[in-house]
């Protein structure tokens, strides 16, 4: 991967998924040769670096350099849960550059935070298929992708044409939704990001979906499980964490009831 024309400027060494990753700490002491990217995408966690300390919270990321000692882990009331990934190359100085710091990637109208998981989620399938050389490679491809999307940010956002009716509240607020669908939202959280209060914001939501917002939130969330079934290895027990579900019992009556099957019998049925 380091003599290749195409990875030696950067590529992955580790990637790993660590959903509510209580007690979760890592110390080295020695330092590694690699860089570490994580992103926090719920609840809180920490890192020291160069005898400081740093507070991670919620949709932020933070690359730690090469060659110093760090330690990290998670927070004791609130466990984060991380997309994470080492990496090398004569491009990661580059791309790691003021990162070194918590950056805040927060949901919004123009966010694309679904589409970076996607391709993260692509990178561990792909790895998931075998480490072929031609695996690797493509691996790569898509990394320097997916690290542009956090460098670019602005690019990154404005490059999709967004829909002239992109400042409809309820287009707006599903579209908050599908940001945040490995999360738990109150109701409070949903009518506040519209500035609207819970009962006028209920109302109106009601009224052109013909749902009420959670139940609407609730299928999403369950639709989403139906894409990680079809088109992913995810086991059955793991899908309800990566929709915001703690309770795999709850994730099954939920999914029973919108589908009208238990995620088993859904997974077996035949697509296409």
């Amino acid at each position: 991967m380091e003599e290749n024309p195409v990875s030696t400027h950067l590529h992955i060494t580790d990637i790993g998924y660590y959903p509510k990753a209580k007690f979760h700490f890592i110390e080295r002491s020695e330092p590694i040769s690699q860089y570490v990217f994580i992103y926090c995408y719920e609840g809180k966690g920490w890192y020291q670096l160069n005898g400081k300390r740093y507070t991670v919270n919620a949709n932020e990321y933070f690359i730690l350099p090469a060659g110093i000692p760090h330690s990290y882990g998670s927070a004791d009331d609130s466990p984060w849960t991380i997309y994470w990934i080492h990496f090398k190359g004569k491009l990661a100085p580059y791309f790691s550059a003021q990162c070194s710091h918590p950056i805040e990637i927060k949901p919004g109208i123009h966010s694309r935070i679904n589409n970076r998981i996607d391709m993260f989620e692509e990178i561990l399938h792909t790895l998931g298929m075998g480490y072929s050389h031609e695996n690797l490679l493509y691996t790569c491809s898509i990394f320097y992708h997916y690290l542009g999307t956090l460098r670019y940010l602005q690019q990154y956002r404005g490059a999709v044409q967004q829909d002239s009716n992109s400042t409809d509240i309820i287009i707006e607020t599903i579209h908050y939704m599908k940001e945040n669908i490995e999360r738990k939202l109150t109701l409070q959280e949903i009518a506040k990001h519209t500035g609207y209060s819970i009962s006028r914001f209920s109302s109106l939501f009601s009224q052109r979906t013909g749902y009420s917002p959670l139940t609407y939130f609730n299928m999403l969330k369950i639709q989403q499980a139906c894409y990680l079934l079809d088109f992913t290895n995810i086991k059955i027990n793991q899908v309800c964490y990566k929709i915001g579900i703690d309770d795999p019992y709850y994730f099954s009556r939920l999914f029973n009831k919108i589908m009208g099957m238990p995620p088993k019998e859904y997974k077996k049925l035949k697509k296409g």
